[in-house]
């Protein structure tokens, strides 16, 4: 069985181009990962989200035990075999879901204890418990489980909440125990404080992990705020290890992400905007469901190749969007898959030539001109 190692081919500043080595496929970092919360990736078939570049999904470990729960799963083959995805799979852990979502949470040294968003029914997710899911799923990469407090918090609340989920890491990477060809990532927490993500940095390298995430960012405090946090926290962790951002984001997020040297990020927002008529191009965003499309024979993007521009006038977009057809959630999600997978390659590609800043003024540049004028 290949194991899992990760190979870092290039840096160009900050940022770095490399290639992650599993058992189910390589991934090419620096990578985005479309989000298949109940085992799908919304509107988009599983050979389609392949189509678009992807070489890896994420799976939610907190709607998965609670519908149709990992036990179902496992019985019928494991995640992959269930959702019919051949390649790479990372799971989280779960903690953000109860924190954001689940109702009468209840936070103990232990664990958590919480109700069902879907029920009420109780149920309790410890570092013991989520290890035991994410391996009944059979995901490639699992996460350990962490507490993630919203932002903004005052401090003392932030490191408590620091020390509690690195003593969770700990139990975390005792449950994982020995499995070969499968990784478990450590989450450092802190906040925006430097010491803090320096003290959660320090003890999850001590613990050892196959890859690292910057957790707790994304929630609430601000792009100004995230990238200053960006520019110091993923150098406090190792350079030979993948550094995934948690929960990120808007083009420009990602980028600037790369930027500071993160490796992987993951997002609803391409699939959820797609169903809602958001459109992501090179030129910014545009709101497929406003008057101005609906007599307009263009495509979305003249030079996009997705089955949406290349089939599809804004005008059809405009019309099934307005008619509420399930066509239009599957062509605008696509396109949207599409639109990021280009944008991830388009930074590899740009970092292995020594060109990422000129690559950054440009997309910069091409976003600011804003969407095509109307007919």
């Amino acid at each position: 069985m290949t194991s899992f190692s990760f190979d870092l081919k290039g840096t160009d500043g900050r940022a770095r181009t490399g290639v992650i080595s599993t058992p189910r496929g390589d991934i090419r970092t620096p990578a985005f990962m479309p989000v298949g919360t109940a085992a799908t990736v919304k509107a988009m078939l599983p050979g389609s989200v392949r189509e678009t570049g992807a070489d890896i999904l994420l799976g939610n470990t907190y709607h998965l035990m609670l519908r149709p729960t990992a036990e179902r799963i496992d019985a019928v083959g494991g995640l992959h075999k269930f959702m019919n995805w051949d390649r790479p799979i990372l799971t989280d852990s779960g903690g953000f879901q109860v924190m954001s979502l689940a109702s009468l949470r209840k936070l103990t040294e232990e664990g958590v204890t919480f109700k069902s968003h879907i029920d009420g029914s109780k149920h309790t997710l410890s570092p013991e418990q989520s290890m035991e899911i994410q391996r009944l799923l059979g995901s490639d990469i699992v996460m350990c489980f962490d507490e993630c407090p919203a932002l903004p918090a005052d401090r003392d609340r932030i490191a408590e909440s620091m020390e509690l989920s690195m003593r969770w890491a700990k139990r975390s990477r005792a449950a994982f125990g020995e499995r070969p060809g499968h990784a478990l990532f450590g989450i450092q927490q802190g906040g925006l404080e430097e010491d803090l993500r320096g003290q959660s940095a320090e003890a999850l390298r001590e613990i050892g992990f196959e890859g690292y995430a910057v957790g707790g960012l994304a929630v609430g405090e601000g792009q100004e705020a995230m990238f200053g946090c960006l520019d110091f926290a993923p150098e406090q962790l190792p350079k030979d290890k993948p550094r995934y951002l948690m929960g990120v984001g808007k083009p420009d997020d990602i980028v600037g992400a790369v930027a500071r040297g993160i490796d992987m990020m993951d997002c609803v927002l391409p699939s959820r905007s797609g169903r809602t008529g958001q459109v992501f191009t090179r030129h910014g965003v545009l709101n497929i469901k406003n008057a101005r499309h609906q007599n307009d024979p263009r495509p979305l993007d003249e030079n996009c190749t997705c089955p949406a521009c290349r089939g599809y006038s804004r005008a059809y977009l405009h019309h099934v969007f307005r008619s509420q057809e399930i066509i239009s959630s599957m062509l605008l999600t696509w396109h949207n898959l599409h639109y990021y997978q280009e944008l991830m390659q388009g930074m590899r590609d740009a970092i292995a030539a020594g060109t990422f800043e000129a690559w950054q003024t440009s997309f910069h540049d091409g976003r600011a001109i804003g969407d095509i004028e109307p007919i």
